[in-house]
Parts: structure tokens; sequence; C-alpha cells
């Protein structure tokens, strides 16, 4: 059996090596639909439509994510029907990240699928690692919330401006806070 390519083992979540050259490729073209995206204008709804179709891995009907935008490989993320993503989102989809139908994401949101390993040896020794988030449907995160790796937030959950959420939200559940708790 072939070795694993560092692609495989970054989408199993596994320790991976970066600066593979398959990987520097991806992000090279994720970089540049990025641009193509982020530089394109609002009066030009088709070609944004287009230019979002070959980043991500899906994209919902009705979505609207506003420039500029930001992400790793972009085909690791699926985005349902009628999301909203606001100015400045940053999405490191070195694993999977899903979102819910009917989410609203606001501005400086960060959901960060990356991780890096606590032994300090195996981070000198360039390894990295994911875990996927996946948001439910009808999710609102408040401005300037990041999302960590491996978290799954439930449907009609809300997340507060700022939050830093390290643990799964439960279905309609509201949290805030650093790190973010249930509010009474």
């Amino acid at each position: 059996m072939p070795d694993r390519t560092e692609k495989n083992k970054m989408l199993a979540g596994e320790l991976y090596r970066a600066d593979d050259p398959e990987l520097s490729e991806d992000r090279v073209r994720a970089e540049g639909l990025m641009r193509i995206y982020n530089e394109s204008s609002c009066d030009a709804p088709d070609a944004r439509a287009t230019t979002l179709s070959k980043l991500f891995g899906a994209m919902g009907a009705g979505a609207v994510i506003r420039p500029p935008f930001f992400c790793d490989y972009g085909y690791n993320i699926s985005i349902g029907d009628n999301v909203f993503l606001n100015y400045n989102c940053v999405l490191l989809d070195v694993c999977r990240i899903e979102i819910g139908d009917g989410c609203q994401i606001g501005p400086l949101v960060q959901l960060l699928t990356a991780d890096h390993p606590r032994d300090p040896q195996t981070r000198r020794d360039g390894l990295e690692m994911g875990k996927p988030i996946v948001l439910g449907k009808n999710v609102w995160i408040g401005a300037g919330a990041i999302i960590l790796p491996g978290i799954t937030v439930g449907d009609d959950a809300i997340i507060g401006a700022g939050s830093v959420v390290t643990r799964d939200v439960l279905p309609g559940v509201t949290v805030v806070g650093n790190p973010a708790r249930a509010c009474r």
C-alpha cells in the first residue's frame, strides 16, 4: 500500500506537513480565486457566484459572502442555502467546515479548523493537524467570534459577539464570553 499523501493526512485530521508541494499548489489556487472574488464588484453577482463555486466544495442557493473573505483551501468548505457571511470572515479549512442553511455570520468571525500539536518537538518538526467545524441550521454568530477546531454548533444556536467557542454548543443555546458559556 502506498504512503498516504500529506493532503490525505490533512483531510483525515492527522498530523501532516503544510509545506507539502501539493498543498502549497492548492493554497495558491485558493489565493488566486480569493483575489478575484475580493477585488470583484458588487454589480457582477454572476461572476462572483462563479468564482465562489470554483473555490468552495459546495455553495448553496441565495448565499451571500461579503468581501473580503479569506480561507486556506476552499474545497473543504460547504455553504448551505441562504447563508450570510459579513465582511472579513476567515475560514481556515484544513479540515471540513460545514455551514448549515440560514446561518448568519457577523464581520470578523473566524472558523478555525487548523490546530498545532501540543508537543513542542512535534511543532518543531513542522507538523500540523486539524479538526472539522460544523454549524447547524439557522445559527447566528456575532461579530468577532472565534470558533476553535473540532466544534459543532447545533441548529438555532447563537454565539455572542467576541466569544471564543472552545466546546460544542447545543441546539437553541446562546453562548457568550471567553471561553463561551451558556447564558441563562
